[in-house]
């Protein structure tokens, strides 16, 4: 029997590279039986890259949000162009947030009375963007530290300038030098489920002492809390925890 024919006619019907397939879509394996398809390198990328970006936006929708600090409002402890990393789990396991807490909350109903209208596709790419800690937050997002939590009673100032709560005077190192603890006289007592929060550079501070005649009396319900501002992530030089405050 001729056992060389079907080999022979086998050979000569397989062209070979460079004759029936382009080099640059196919390459040989090891062992010489054949060509295999390469996927081509900016597809590649393309999918990596699509990958990264939902995994990095799942992650901070649920984990880790990077927040960019837009204004002086948090001075010395956050600086404008900090990049903080807040915590969304800090909150999300029956813990609540403390005094001294920096927060990142919805400031919708409390400290602007509705989100404003704007197109679906810019809001869209504007979350996304600010979600990476690409762009500045939503204008109705902020950052501020608690200050008082509900059942408090908060006083400025007492006999030595300083905020009182339920009657002790509050350390505050974290204040901007040359600030007074505040300018702006007032007596809360902070309803349950919600906080006073004010910026630590006071003077530059829109903060809950600015919304007391509006609706809601400028104490944010803690259900609008996105999370705990807990590290410095950029620029390299700042890295770091946030500095924490009165307990």
């Amino acid at each position: 029997m001729d056992t060389e024919a079907p080999h022979t006619q086998r050979g000569h019907s397989s062209p070979r590279e460079g004759e029936g397939w382009p080099r640059s879509a196919f390459s040989r394996t090891t062992d010489g039986t054949g060509p295999v398809r390469r996927q081509p390198t900016w597809r590649r990328a393309g999918v990596l890259g699509v990958i990264c970006t939902v995994f990095l936006l799942l992650l901070s929708n649920f984990v880790v949000q990077p927040f960019l600090i837009p204004s002086r409002s948090m001075e010395p402890t956050l600086r404008v162009g900090d990049r903080v990393l807040v915590n969304k789990l800090a909150y999300r396991f029956g813990d609540q947030p403390r005094r001294g807490d920096v927060v990142v909350f919805d400031g919708t109903g409390s400290f602007v009375r509705e989100r404003p209208d704007g197109s679906p596709v810019g809001a869209l790419v504007q979350g996304a963007a600010s979600a990476l800690g690409l762009a500045e937050p939503s204008d109705t997002d902020f950052v501020k530290r608690v200050v008082g939590v509900g059942g408090d009673d908060v006083v400025c100032c007492d006999a030595g300038g300083r905020v009182s709560v339920n009657g002790v005077p509050l350390d505050e190192p974290y204040l901007h030098p040359g600030d007074a603890p505040s300018t702006v006289p007032f007596r809360i007592v902070v309803p349950l489920g919600t906080l006073w929060v004010m910026g630590d550079h006071r003077s530059q501070s829109r903060d809950s002492r600015d919304h007391l005649g509006e609706p809601g009396g400028g104490m944010v319900p803690v259900e609008k809390v996105i999370g705990r501002a807990d590290w410095i992530g950029w620029p390299v030089s700042r890295w770091g925890a946030v500095g924490g405050g009165h307990g």
